[in-house]
This record gives C-alpha cells, sequence and structure tokens, in this order.
C-alpha cells in the first residue's frame, strides 16, 4: 500500500514540475519576442490567390503584457486609423467617425488571413494556459489552452526552438478542433537593445485557400509609456507618439 502512495506521489510531483516547465518556457518566448513596454513598426502584406498584393504599414506600443496600441502609417485610405486593446476587449478609431468603436479578435482590420488578435498580439502568459509540453527533436511543442472564451483560437500548438526559445510555427485551433491557421516564424534578426527574434511572421488557412499574409518588422525597441497613450480618450494623439 505505502509503495503505491509513494508510487502515486512521485507522477504527482512529476506531472507538476512538468506544467511548471511548460509555463516557463512560454514566459520566456514572451520576453523574446518583445519587451513588456515597447513600440514597432512593422509592414503587413496581404496576398491574393492571383498575386494581388495590398501592405499596410503599422506603428504600434505595448505596455505590460496586455495592453497594445496601433496607429496605420500607410496606405493613405487607412492613414491615422488606430486601434487599442486592453486584454480582450478592442477598439477601432476612425479620424472621419471621431469616436472609438468596438472589435472583435477575429475581425481583422486590415482584411487579410491574420485576425485582430495577430495583429495586436498581447502575452500568451496572458492568454493561455500550458496544457502539455513535449518534445520533438530540437523544438519543444507546447500546447496551449485558452484562459477563457474570449480569445481568439481555443486552442494552440506551438513549436519552439530549444536554443533560442523562439517560436517556429503555431497551429491555431477552434473549440470544434478544426484548424484555423498556421503561423510561421521566420528570418532571426537583431533589433538591438539584447532583441533577437523573428522579423518575419507568415501566415495561412485552409480557410482561405491561396491566400497569404505577412508581417514584416523593421523595428522594435524598449519604451516606457504613460498609463494614458492605452486609453480610448487618447486614440486621436497616437501619431503624437511619434514626434
Amino acid at each position: 500500500m505505502m509503495k503505491k502512495l509513494l508510487v502515486a506521489l512521485f507522477f504527482l510531483c512529476a506531472g507538476s514540475a512538468y506544467a511548471l516547465d511548460g509555463q516557463e518556457i512560454l514566459k520566456q518566448v514572451d520576453r523574446n519576442l518583445e519587451p513588456e513596454s515597447s513600440e514597432s513598426l512593422r509592414k503587413l502584406i496581404n496576398v491574393e490567390p492571383d498575386g494581388r498584393k495590398k501592405e499596410f504599414v503599422l506603428y504600434s506600443v505595448r505596455k505590460g503584457r496586455d495592453q497594445v496600441v496601433g496607429l496605420f502609417l500607410a496606405p493613405e485610405s487607412d492613414k491615422g486609423r488606430a486601434t487599442l486593446r486592453q486584454g480582450d476587449n478592442m477598439w477601432l478609431y476612425i479620424p472621419e467617425v471621431g469616436k472609438p468603436m468596438r472589435i472583435t479578435s477575429m475581425q481583422s482590420v486590415t482584411g487579410g488571413v491574420f485576425n485582430n488578435a495577430d495583429i495586436l498580439r498581447i502575452d500568451y502568459t496572458a492568454e493561455y494556459n500550458v496544457e502539455a509540453l513535449a518534445e520533438d527533436g530540437d523544438r519543444h511543442l507546447l500546447t496551449l489552452k485558452a484562459k477563457t472564451g474570449e480569445v481568439a483560437y481555443d486552442k494552440l500548438k506551438m513549436w519552439v526552438d530549444k536554443k533560442a526559445l523562439l517560436p517556429v510555427a503555431i497551429e491555431c485551433y477552434a473549440a470544434s478542433g478544426m484548424l484555423i491557421k498556421t503561423l510561421h516564424f521566420k528570418d532571426i534578426k537583431d533589433f538591438g537593445g539584447g532583441l533577437r527574434r523573428p522579423a518575419t511572421v507568415e501566415t495561412d488557412s485552409p480557410l482561405y485557400k491561396g491566400y497569404k499574409s505577412v508581417m514584416i518588422y523593421g523595428q522594435i525597441k524598449k519604451r516606457e509609456f504613460p498609463d494614458e497613450v492605452f486609453t480610448l480618450n487618447y486614440l486621436s494623439r497616437v501619431g503624437e507618439l511619434r514626434k
């Protein structure tokens, strides 16, 4: 009897350590992708099956694990549009309307395969718990489960380079188990300040055959911002941060 109890205790402890290791890996992935407080400049490109492309230039800032503000600098038709994300809540500000409107994580302000949750991404640890950790050659395979029903994807499978602790690919699933899209992380680049991460994120989806969206980071750097930047009242003034 005592032997059985000791064996059960061993596996219970081993299981706890396993989950802790996965959570620590995910925390490190978050910090290796972006500092907690930072600004970035990136290009988003939507590619249609016939090869036509539409490009956007997005300036964005973030604070903490779950606050992000974005400002479109191009094309001219989208210039001045701003977005705010506070946890699961998102808004879009259009200068001509002059009033923020609610948007959802599964919509896309750019109309491509990337949805708003991809474009205004917050820390993975803010949205997901590590459900399982496995080894796949030189990569960790994390299975992540959404903490709430408000998160864009119910489950993620994330392959993480063991040496760099950076994501290589992420499969995004609906609660039904259907694969929604796959994100591919490429082109490791040194952004300075100790930040070395993939400069390119590509996505494709079985739901949009032939379509592809690409996100290319040109600049990421640490910068502190006051809390008022991450409020609805500040959306019309986000451009002032670049002066």
